[in-house]
């Protein structure tokens, strides 16, 4: 069912939010860090893990799939609301976070596309091209 891809969600920012706020405290910093970020991993790594395994029916996974497209909107709407120039000039853990998560997420996307379906298209590969009739 589609409420159970609202479900996964809901766990998973719930889950984003806590790591982001023990992250923006081990920091230093009192505000939560990243959360929203670390919420659409966990929702894209759940997603992979359960389609995987076949424990995520079509529906379910229309569910997630609609949520993980409306949290772009919803990231790009609350990095709007930032004060970048204040958080620059309060020191270099913006800095340090930005270049960190980015980081992160490089790798986090190198993990998954190792460990995704090796099947694609080699036809460009081998110079085999389906001729249109």
């Amino acid at each position: 069912m589609i409420i159970y891809g609202t479900a996964i969600l809901a766990a998973c920012h719930l889950l984003g939010v806590y790591i982001g706020d023990l992250l923006g405290a081990f920091i230093g910093v009192k505000a939560n860090v990243g959360g929203v970020g670390i919420a659409m991993m966990l929702l894209i790594s759940a997603r992979v893990y359960l389609h995987k395994r076949g424990l995520m029916p079509d529906t379910t996974e229309a569910g997630v799939g609609f949520w993980a497209a409306m949290y772009i909107p919803v990231v790009v709407a609350m990095a709007a609301q930032q004060n970048v120039v204040a958080a620059l000039k309060g020191g270099p853990v913006a800095l340090i976070s930005a270049v960190g998560a980015v980081l992160l997420c490089a790798c986090t996307i190198a993990l998954i596309n190792r460990t995704g379906p090796k099947r694609q298209d080699t036809a460009w590969q081998t110079g085999t091209v389906a001729e249109e009739s």
